[in-house]
């Protein structure tokens, strides 16, 4: 179990038992890892103390809050089970969902996705929002899940372990599991009102959704292949240049100005064209010769327990 908190000193303990109830049914061996994400309250004081009396919870806190992506990037990185699951620590995720979403991994699958259908959660700032950003994750991905943001899902260990999660890409993992060639379904889970604090999340996340958007689709669709993400629009803009040069040629020299914007938008087609020619060339020199492992950086920012 990998559970990021941030700032959930009363859901602590009532998530730790409902935890430990659910889990003991399993007969299975288990372990409860916990990421405390920078909390500025009594949260690591009491997963210390739990830590003190149970040894299945691994506590890791960071120095700082780093964002619920990073907090589950490092949860992911130090468990050590063949199955993973991920949970949300504000009590509004269900335990008693896990078997079922373990259950389904059995089935032959790699990832299984909580989907909230029945969402406890204010309309206009959150439901409506992830319904439109659910949609066009789908459209653009190609991974047709109905709740990319609920955070209960069951994953095997050697897939999600393979999945770099950076900037706010847990919404995306997924999309992100695609590219290791899993295999992904979702099972319907409940979901409950938040009982304590509040949400750490409102409309101000959409603008980040929309270019985080952005980057799954450059990466799950051409990561392997940036020449061609900056290719085409650069072939596109050389296009457009070349088509506004016969006007160009033939334009009245009466019409000094006229000639000068004309001149100006085809020196401006070209140049974009070369721009992203080399941006595209340079994404292609990255990909053959780099040696980029962003699991490296969380290092410095976690201490364990």
């Amino acid at each position: 179990m990998v559970v990021p908190v941030y700032n959930e000193q009363d859901c602590i303990v009532p998530l730790y038992d409902a935890l430990i109830e659910v889990c003991d049914k399993l007969s299975v061996l288990y372990e409860l890892v916990f990421v405390d994400d920078g909390s500025q309250d009594d949260t690591y004081s009491i997963l210390k103390r739990l830590h003190a009396g149970d040894r299945r919870i691994k506590v890791i806190r960071f120095r700082k809050n780093y964002g619920q992506t990073a907090a589950m990037a490092a949860g992911f990185h130090h468990a050590r089970g063949e199955v993973i699951v991920s949970m949300d620590g504000d009590l509004q995720n269900d335990p008693v969902d896990i078997p079922r979403l373990v259950a389904k991994l059995e089935e032959g699958f790699d990832v299984v996705c909580g989907w909230r259908r029945n969402r406890q959660d204010k309309l206009w700032t959150r439901r409506v929002p992830s319904i439109v950003a659910n949609w066009l994750i789908g459209r653009i991905t190609g991974v047709r899940i109905h709740d990319n943001g609920c955070s209960l899902k069951a994953y095997r260990g050697v897939v999600i372990k393979n999945v770099t999660l950076y900037g706010e890409m847990h919404r995306f993992i997924p999309a992100m599991a695609t590219l290791a060639g899993a295999r992904i379904t979702e099972v319907v889970v409940n979901h409950h009102p938040r009982r304590f604090g509040k949400s750490k999340y409102g409309l101000g996340r959409i603008w980040r959704v929309a270019l985080d958007i952005i980057t799954v689709r450059l990466i799950s669709g051409f990561s392997s292949r940036p020449g061609l993400w900056f290719g085409i629009p650069s072939f596109l803009c050389f296009i457009l240049g070349v088509l506004e040069l016969f006007p160009l040629v033939n334009y009245s020299a009466g019409d000094f100005e006229g000639w000068t914007v004309l001149s100006t938008i085809v020196f401006l087609f070209f140049l974009l064209s070369g721009h992203l020619f080399t941006m595209g060339t340079i994404g292609e020199l990255s990909l053959k010769t780099g040696d980029y492992r962003p699991q490296k950086t969380l290092e410095p920012t976690v201490t364990s327990v």
